[in-house]
């Protein structure tokens, strides 16, 4: 969908529609708007242009009379020509022929929406999984970039795995949550996802099959099946993943990996339990399954530490074992790490190499600091005490607003709330009215498509105030 990144000036002496007319010919004479791209609805460019939908029909009047648009039944208004293309015969490229035969598949609609009108200060961001401007340590990051003077070696490209430094604190660190692991066996990235993109080019081939649970936060991506793999849901209950279909599922789609999130599972916030773990691990042994756990939120508990990470279990290789920092101290830092047997992490470490030539070595300097000097540990007992207090305040405007009208399990860690309602509904219709409202809402068809009675709700990222009146709004619109 085309970007309006400008609005006209009210108070200038050029009417406001010839404005918008000057606006859109610089975007097409700078192929930003490419031909046959579809112009927003006239409804959308007012709201956008915050002006009167007659001035919009003007605007486009006149760039139709100028040959650049022309409106047909069915597909909306389109760009025709560009200012070169009514100089010359010769057709301009066809960029978006282009752009619909890339090879890396697009997001779902609804996570474009949300990826669109998640800047915009305007939304109440409901569902977002990151934390809250509020909570991230702006003041101990500029005291730790203060404290590196005379600390950096340097900062050009780093060594294939990532600054040794940072993996020998993230080697100290992961001892903390029962992992040991060489700084050999530890590979830096730019964040989770990274991680997972390197696995799906680097050691998985075309057409395997992955296993996870059902829902996944890993369906809202089309990372894998870009890659040309396959995506299968295995049950899940109030334990976690379980073990009996991970089993059948293994033996009847011969899946090649398991994907899980066990602590504090995005969406569902389930965390699995110690005997469930066991389970998992010792089934997968059986299958000669490896598995991918995905651990982002492990240290995000609230009254008492969740269950150690299933890599601590591992005593073979069978675990690939993901961290981040994105979730628990910045997700603007872009440090994560993967821990695995030294193959696959040489081999992930040069796939790397040849996509970025290493995550930023100014981030590993940043990350290395906050984990030697202690201050990371403390930055997470606030953290963990500002996300109780969330979630508490979140179960009790649930509790005012939608007894009625939904059912939810209160979780005892990381972000999520998954709210079952006790009807179904049009996801893709509540998702558009809470926009009109306002309101960003990430819908349960996002992470399993046949899912019309889940929204993830997040009490990490919106503040008190928004919550309050979000979840006002949308018991509205449940109601009505």
């Amino acid at each position: 969908m085309l970007t309006i990144d400008w609005k006209p000036d009210k108070s200038s002496d050029i009417p406001v529609y010839i404005q918008i007319v000057s606006y859109i010919k610089r975007k097409i004479a700078a192929g930003e708007w490419p031909v046959h791209s579809t112009l927003p609805t006239q409804r959308s460019l007012a709201q956008a242009f915050e002006v009167n939908r007659s001035t919009v029909v003007t605007a486009l009047e006149e760039l139709k009379s100028d040959g650049l648009i022309e409106s047909t039944v069915g597909s909306g208004t389109i760009v025709s020509n560009n200012t070169w293309s009514l100089l010359t015969p010769a057709p301009p490229p066809d960029w978006l022929g282009y752009v619909q035969r890339g090879i890396h598949l697009p997001n779902l609609p609804t996570i474009q929406d949300i990826n669109r009108y998640e800047p915009d200060p305007s939304y109440i961001r409901l569902g977002t999984g990151e934390l809250s401007p509020q909570l991230l340590p702006t003041k101990q990051m500029e005291d730790i970039l203060g404290g590196l003077r005379g600390k950096m070696m340097h900062l050009g490209y780093v060594e294939p795995k990532g600054l040794l430094p940072l993996r020998e604190e993230i080697s100290r660190y992961l001892r903390t949550r029962g992992i040991v692991a060489s700084p050999a066996s530890i590979l830096v990235v730019s964040g989770a996802l990274q991680a997972l993109q390197l696995i799906s080019l680097g050691i998985l081939q075309k057409g395997s099959a992955i296993l996870l649970e059902q829902p996944s936060y890993l369906y809202s991506l089309p990372l894998f099946q870009t890659s040309g793999m396959r995506l299968v849901g295995v049950a899940m209950d109030e334990e976690g993943i379980r073990p009996d279909a991970l089993a059948r599922q293994k033996q009847v789609h011969n899946g090649a990996l398991l994907y899980t999130i066990p602590s504090y599972h995005n969406p569902t916030g389930i965390l699995m339990t110690e005997q469930r773990r066991e389970q998992v691990m010792a089934a997968c042994a059986q299958e000669r399954l490896p598995i991918l756990e995905d651990d982002v939120y492990g240290e995000l508990w609230f009254d008492q530490p969740g269950p150690l990470p299933l890599k601590s279990r591992d005593q073979n290789g069978q675990v690939l074992y993901l961290g981040s920092l994105s979730k628990t101290l910045s997700p603007g830092l872009r440090i994560g790490w993967i821990v695995g047997p030294e193959p696959v992490i040489e081999r992930l470490a040069d796939v790397k190499m040849q996509s970025d030539y290493g995550a930023s070595s100014l981030s590993q300097w940043v990350a290395a600091e906050w984990l030697s000097t202690g201050k990371y540990e403390q930055h997470m007992i606030g953290i963990r005490q500002a996300l109780r207090e969330r979630r508490d305040h979140v179960v009790t405007l649930l509790t005012r607003w939608f007894t009625d009208l939904a059912e939810w399990e209160v979780p005892s860690g990381g972000f999520y709330i998954w709210l079952k309602l006790r009807h179904a509904v049009s996801m893709r219709t509540l998702f558009t009215k809470a926009l009109a409202a306002g309101i960003l809402l990430n819908p349960g068809y996002v992470y399993d498509q046949s899912d019309s009675h889940h929204l993830r709700l997040s009490y990490a990222y919106a503040d008190e105030e928004q919550l309050d009146r979000a979840l006002s709004v949308l018991a509205g619109l449940l109601e009505s």
